[in-house]
């Protein structure tokens, strides 16, 4: 309540004179004793906004909200209407007080974001721990973070695998298990055992430092509808005061022209007055940015990082959406999704000796083979001597067989037969034959993201149809996932040059509002072409954050779908507030210069409408929960 003590001041002194004048109290009734009541009344709540008036003169700044408040309270106080006059500042001055926190509400996710940053770090120098400041550590030195502890820094995993709390980062509840040499960012939690991290970035170059920098930077990108109001704003407040003038000069030139024509000073600068305050167009000017910037907030809880209003505004006009294919609408890494063996063979028996000769290399195949052996818990032997055939696979002796490991091209080498179908699977095959016999293979792909499927229903569900994939891999496999997710256009077999040149084709097309979702650094040029750019993957890409115009932290498709109806949303709600500010104004204005609307009216049209509007804009932070 401290906060608005002067308010408070200012209420209590109002109410008392309003129910002295009302009593007819006898020494209440003195001219000089209710303009000293309502002056200290009025002093509060109106001197600040005198002082701001003062400061804009200096400036050589004449038109403005503190100006209209300033001449209509003084107006007010000249014709002897005190009680409107203190009524006028009190009420602005709440409704300002008002707007500081519902901003201050909007930005609370932006300092939620600041406050996981850990003040302090524990360093390993010559094998002891020493407590330093994040911006202390170097590139390349090892902390140590304990269970509950925030990471203070961006790095890789050195130990075994360990359990992160990320949601300061993407939203999700869910924690994430992260093994050995994978990245590790600054702000997650650790939740289950003591871990030890190599630096790789500095502080002030964390994935956290460039979000929160891009989420606080979002502001100063207008969307046109905020850029409207705000020129419309510059022109609108002169053009009204100068009618509030013509208000009271128009019946003055017309009382000389005709002499029957009575003209009451008092009267015509009370109904100017009235007319000052309707014109102030604060509802407009707070609601309208403080909604984009609501809606950027509530978009950033939910892991969607949008650089500015204006792209928020413009991923509502989005009728096509084109997603690339690794990494945004699969994982981007092999998986063995099938073992196929021969009769008289186990699936482990041959998931064993794969995974045996594979051992030895870097490849990502032989790594994802090697992996699905350690999650069956299939034990395999490291003694294994290989030779490389380059381009078909790999031969050697185990227990005296010879076996060979490789592509379908490696049998046909050696002239060993093989079920023809294999020839036309579009997916990546490790076939194993021992003495010159064929006894299995495994099947691997890259895996689809567990909300792809989803996502695509959920942008239909959006009415947005033109869903297309772009891809460099074979056309087989990029039509078999389409087939998958229910999308009707997919290429393959594409180079950046030839993605470019495909979205360009689609925005040769007035109607189209293109989206293209990416991995931003592979599809760098598609996303700087696009309407607008949405990058997979933002938290450990620095080529996401500065091309893309959208980040989705979470890696998750769907969360395109959330975006766009966060931005709908958005614009709904602001739009909202237009129609309510400019509807009551018109109708008060109207009524303030024909003399049928009082001070009391004009503060519920400036002060209450700019009230309203800003609860109105609060509501797209409770939306998007």
């Amino acid at each position: 309540m401290k906060k608005y003590s002067a308010e408070l001041i200012s209420f209590g002194l109002l109410v008392c004179g309003i129910g002295l004048s009302w009593g007819n109290v006898a020494w209440f009734q003195a001219e000089i004793v209710r303009f000293v009541w309502y002056l200290v009344a009025f002093i509060p709540v109106g001197f600040p906004v005198l002082k701001e008036a003062v400061e804009c003169l200096r400036e050589k700044v004449y038109f403005n909200e503190f100006m209209l408040m300033s001449l209509a309270a003084i107006g007010a106080f000249y014709i002897g209407e005190y009680p409107e006059g203190v009524a006028v500042m009190l009420f602005y001055s709440i409704g300002e007080k008002f707007q500081d926190s519902a901003v201050s509400r909007a930005r609370s996710n932006i300092r939620a974001l600041l406050d996981v940053r850990p003040e302090q770090a524990t360093v390993i120098r010559d094998g002891q721990e020493k407590i330093e400041k994040p911006e202390q550590v170097r590139v390349g030195e090892i902390i140590e973070i304990k269970v509950g502890e925030r990471v203070p820094l961006d790095g890789i995993m050195l130990g075994d695998v360990a359990a992160f709390n990320t949601a300061a980062l993407t939203g999700e509840s869910v924690p994430r298990n992260i093994r050995t040499g994978e990245d590790v960012l600054a702000g997650m939690i650790v939740t289950d055992r003591v871990v030890r991290v190599k630096v790789t970035k500095p502080y002030d170059q964390s994935a956290l430092a460039r979000i929160l920098e891009m989420v606080q930077n979002a502001s100063e990108r207008k969307a046109p509808a905020e850029l409207f109001i705000r020129k419309f704003a510059r022109i609108y407040t002169p053009v009204v005061t100068g009618l509030a003038v013509l208000i009271v000069l128009v019946p003055w030139i017309v009382s000389w022209v005709q002499p029957d024509f009575s003209f009451v000073l008092n009267d015509w600068l009370y109904r100017a007055l009235v007319f000052l305050v309707i014109s102030c167009p604060c509802a407009l000017v707070v609601s309208i940015p403080l909604g984009y910037f609501g809606g950027i907030g509530a978009a950033s809880r939910q892991g969607i990082l949008f650089k500015g209003g204006n792209y928020l505004d413009a991923i509502t006009k989005i009728n096509t959406v084109v997603f690339d294919k690794t990494g945004t609408l699969t994982k981007g890494v092999f998986e063995v999704q099938q073992v196929h063996v021969r009769e008289g063979f186990t699936e482990e028996e041959v998931v064993r000796t794969i995974a045996s000769v594979e051992s030895r290399s870097n490849h990502p195949i032989a790594k994802a083979v090697g992996q699905y052996a350690k999650s069956r818990q299939i034990s395999i032997r490291r003694d294994v001597e290989v030779s490389e055939l380059a381009g078909y696979g790999l031969m050697t002796l185990v227990d005296g067989q010879e076996v060979l490991v490789g592509n379908t091209r490696l049998l046909e080498k050696y002239g060993i037969s093989f079920p023809s179908e294999l020839t036309g699977v579009p997916e990546t095959l490790v076939v194993c034959a021992v003495n010159g016999e064929y006894v299995g293979h495994l099947l691997l792909a890259d895996t689809v993201k567990e909300d792809a499927k989803e996502a695509v229903a959920a942008l239909k569900k959006l009415n947005i149809d033109n869903i297309q994939i772009l891809s460099g891999d074979k056309q087989t496999i990029v039509s078999k996932l389409a087939g998958y997710l229910g999308v009707d256009e997919a290429y393959g077999d594409l180079l950046p040059e030839d993605k470019v040149a495909h979205v360009e084709a689609l925005k040769s097309d007035p109607g189209r509002r293109v989206a293209f979702v990416g991995d931003g650094i592979n599809d760098a040029p598609v996303l700087a072409l696009s309407d607008v750019g949405v990058a997979m993957g933002g938290l450990g890409s620095d080529a996401a954050i500065e091309i893309a115009d959208v980040v989705l932290q979470t890696d998750q498709p769907g969360r395109l779908a959330m975006a766009i109806r966060i931005g709908k949303e958005t614009r709904r709600i602001i739009w909202q507030n237009i129609t309510l500010a400019f509807g009551v104004k018109l109708i008060v204005l109207v009524l303030g210069a024909g003399g049928l609307a009082t001070m009391w009216e004009a503060v519920f049209a400036d002060v209450g409408v700019a009230l309203l509007a800003i609860l109105n804009a609060i509501r797209i932070q409770k939306r998007a929960r």
